[in-house]
């Protein structure tokens, strides 16, 4: 959370663009990883990411604190903006094309053969989940939210979103497993 970003939001609300500037500064660049992961297409991404912030201005009157972080109200709006993409482009999600240093994984050194063989194996198992499982999954490791975070973000229950998570490790586990 940023530092006194409730002001900065109040300040926003009331129409001063120069409030909103903090805001997008420290927000664009995980707000971009998430769209980009999801769509794995630079441009696209940062189009994408452009409507997320554009969104998150026209709207930010109807925006209400609620004990969240700006950031769940604003990966909402990036998670429903990859959802209309993809409605209108009828295509699914592609994790061939991320880069290993873009998911920000621990452990993963370039020059480590097998850790880089294994990590695309990873992303090849992420693209095969639904899409929900894969949003919790992102959401919960790569942008490393809180489940309180994320259900806020997918608007679901905390039991729900751990629920998900669960299935969706096994699901990865099970993905993982068949194709070694």
């Amino acid at each position: 959370m940023l530092d006194g970003e409730l002001n900065l939001i109040r300040e926003a609300q009331k129409g001063k663009k120069e409030a909103f500037g903090p805001l997008y500064d420290h927000y664009v660049a995980p707000i971009y990883r998430f769209v980009y992961v999801k769509v794995t297409d630079k441009e696209e991404a940062e189009d994408l990411t452009h409507e997320v912030f554009l969104s998150a201005w026209q709207n930010l009157k109807g925006y209400k604190h609620q004990g969240f972080p700006f950031s769940s109200w604003l990966y909402q709006i990036a998670r429903n903006k990859v959802i209309d993409h993809y409605r209108t482009k009828k295509t699914h999600t592609s994790f061939e094309n991320v880069d290993e240093d873009l998911l920000s994984i621990v452990g993963v050194v370039e020059n480590d053969l097998e850790k880089v063989l294994a990590l695309d194996k990873v992303k090849e198992a992420i693209a095969q989940l639904n899409q929900e499982q894969q949003d919790v999954i992102i959401m919960k490791f790569i942008e490393d939210l809180s489940n309180e975070e994320i259900a806020n973000t997918m608007s679901k229950t905390e039991g729900a979103v751990r629920l998900l998570q669960h299935r969706a490790i096994n699901n990865l586990k099970e993905i993982l497993w068949k194709n070694d």
